[in-house]
C-alpha cells in the first residue's frame, strides 16, 4: 500500500533550467543578472559571516521589511518577505485557495510554477490561452471568450509576460484586477527592465498582491530573496503561515545592503536594456525574429533550423540558452541577456553556426 497521497504519486515537478557541471560554459539559459552584486553588499555579507551564524535572523525580515515599505511608500504591515518569491507564491496558494473547490487561474504561457503550485494544492487549474502576440487580452474579449474565470479565487498574471518578455500596460492590468472577486497577484519578476510597474495597483485594491524578487534584477540568486506587497490583512493571512525564521540572515544582510546601493542596480539596468536592444537588432541582420521584449531576456525564432536544433547547436559552441516545449513557444529560444562578452559570444556562435 503506498503511503503518498495520490495527487502527489501523479505530480510533476518544477523543472529548472539548466544548471552546468561543467566549466567554460555561457549561462544564457536562466535570465541572472550577468553583473555582479555592488560591491559594498559583497562586504556587507561577507562581514555578516561572524559569530552571528550561531544565532536565528531576525524571524520576520524586521529590517528589510521596513526599508522594502519606505521604498515603496506603504507600511511595514504591507509587506512580507520570503525564501524567494517561490516560497510566497506557494503560500499564496495555500492561504488563499480551498483544495479540490477552488480555482487558480493564470494565463499561458506563463511561470510553469503556476501549474505545480495548483497541482501540490490539489486544486483545480484555470489555463487561459494568450492571444498570438501574447498581448494581456481586455476585460471584454475575456468575458467573451467565456475561458477566464472572475471568481477564481485566485489569479497569477505575469507582468512583464514571461517567457514571451512581453510588458503590459498599467492602465490595463488595473481594469482586469477590478474585475476579478478573488485575489490577484502581479508577478514583478521582471520589472525592472521594463519601462512601467503595477505597484501603485497594491495600494489601491484589497485583493491585489504585487510580487518582487531580488533575484533577477538585484543579483542575488544565491540568497533567495522575495517579498509581497499588498493589503495588510492579505499580507497578515500569508504571515500566519509562513515557516519560523523563512529567510536567512545572510540574505536578509545582502538585501538590506542592496536597497542601499539602488543607483550602482539601475546603472546596470540600463546597461541590460541597451544590450538587450542590441542583440535584437544584431540578431535580425542573421533572419531572427524577435519579440519585444521589457525584461532581462528575449524570445526569439530562430532562421534555418528548428529552435530545438538551435539549443543543441549553441551548446555545442558552449552556449546554454532555454528551448520550452509548449507548442505556443516551441518555434523560439529564451535568450537571457548577459554581459557584452557574453553577448558577443553569442553572436559569434550564430554566426559559425549559420556558415557551417
Amino acid at each position: 500500500m503506498s503511503r503518498i497521497r495520490k495527487h502527489v504519486e501523479r505530480l510533476h515537478p518544477y523543472a529548472p533550467g539548466e544548471q552546468p557541471k561543467v566549466r567554460g560554459l555561457i549561462k544564457l539559459n536562466t535570465n541572472e543578472n550577468p553583473y555582479p552584486p555592488s560591491p559594498k553588499v559583497l562586504a556587507a555579507t561577507q562581514q555578516a559571516v561572524d559569530g552571528r551564524l550561531r544565532l536565528y535572523p531576525n524571524p520576520t525580515a524586521q529590517g528589510l521589511r521596513a526599508r522594502l515599505a519606505k521604498l515603496h511608500g506603504v507600511g511595514v504591515e504591507n509587506v512580507i518577505v520570503g525564501n524567494g518569491s517561490d516560497e510566497l507564491l506557494a503560500l499564496a496558494t495555500r492561504a488563499f485557495v480551498e483544495p479540490e473547490n477552488d480555482c487558480v487561474q493564470y494565463f499561458t504561457p506563463s511561470y510553469s510554477l503556476y501549474p505545480v503550485l495548483t497541482d501540490i494544492h490539489n486544486a483545480r487549474r484555470n489555463e487561459v490561452p494568450l492571444p498570438a502576440d501574447f498581448s494581456l487580452p481586455s476585460v471584454k474579449e475575456l468575458r467573451a471568450s467565456k475561458q477566464w474565470d472572475f471568481k477564481a479565487a485566485l489569479t497569477f498574471v505575469t507582468t512583464p509576460n514571461a517567457p514571451s518578455g512581453r510588458g503590459y500596460a498599467t492602465a490595463d492590468l488595473d481594469v482586469l484586477c477590478r474585475a476579478q472577486k478573488g485575489v490577484v497577484i502581479l508577478d514583478e519578476a521582471y520589472v525592472d527592465f521594463a519601462p512601467k510597474n503595477a505597484m501603485e495597483i497594491a495600494s489601491q485594491h484589497g485583493h491585489v498582491l504585487v510580487s518582487r524578487t531580488f533575484s533577477k534584477a538585484y543579483s542575488l540568486c544565491f540568497q533567495r530573496i522575495g517579498y509581497f506587497v499588498g493589503p495588510a490583512k492579505l499580507i497578515e493571512a500569508l504571515d500566519k503561515i509562513r515557516d519560523s525564521y523563512n529567510v536567512n540572515g545572510l540574505g536578509q544582510v545582502a538585501a538590506e545592503a542592496t536597497l542601499k546601493q539602488l543607483s550602482y542596480y539601475r546603472a546596470n539596468f540600463r546597461k541590460i536594456i541597451q544590450l538587450r536592444e542590441w542583440t535584437t537588432e544584431k540578431l535580425a541582420g542573421f533572419g531572427f525574429q524577435t519579440l519585444p521584449s521589457a525584461t532581462n531576456f528575449i524570445l526569439t525564432k530562430p532562421p534555418r533550423f528548428a529552435a530545438r536544433t538551435w539549443l543543441k547547436k549553441l551548446r555545442e559552441k558552449k552556449i546554454l540558452v532555454r528551448w520550452f516545449s509548449d507548442v505556443r513557444v516551441k518555434d523560439y529560444l529564451r535568450i537571457t541577456i548577459g554581459s557584452e562578452r557574453e553577448m558577443a559570444a553569442l553572436l559569434k556562435a550564430v554566426k559559425r553556426i549559420l556558415k557551417d
